[in-house]
């Protein structure tokens, strides 16, 4: 990855529906070039290209973040089984005092409650959860690369 994907990136990140040629006049290249770079960029996974909703606006009103503590050897484990959960919007293996960080989107509290009981708490490995609910957020964005 060079500079010129970086650029191609950042402006992608900024504006996700820029078109091939927009981003070409940008860069001052032409929109083959774009075009094969994004299309290799896809294809390396360095970058995907969708869409971040609000969840708020899709209904989804009880944001979370659930912090796991899991017995040794079963991190792997506990990761896969809540990558595989349609509430999880990230999961992540940590270091420190807690293992896997969870961010979660549901539609109320009854429903952060009912995924807390009935999915974090049958799977094999979880030794103890705290979960952070989101009162407000003030960010919702990936920033662009530097």
């Amino acid at each position: 990855m060079d500079e010129l994907d970086r650029k191609i990136i950042g402006i992608l990140q900024l504006d996700g529906r820029a078109s091939n040629a927009k981003i070409a006049r940008q860069l001052g290249v032409s929109e083959g070039t774009i075009r094969r770079r994004l299309k290799r960029l896809i294809e390396d996974e360095v970058i995907q290209v969708l869409a971040l909703p609000e969840p708020s606006k899709l209904g989804y009103t009880t944001e979370a973040i659930v912090a796991l503590q899991v017995d040794p050897g079963k991190i792997e484990h506990v990761a896969a089984a809540l990558a595989g959960v349609p509430e999880a919007m990230n999961v992540s293996i940590t270091t420190g005092a807690f293992d896997l960080f969870v961010w979660v989107a549901l539609p109320s509290p009854e429903a952060l409650h009912n995924f807390l009981l009935g999915v974090v708490g049958n799977i094999d490995g979880v030794r103890r959860s705290e979960t952070f609910v989101t009162m407000s957020v003030k960010k919702r964005t990936f920033a662009p690369l530097s």
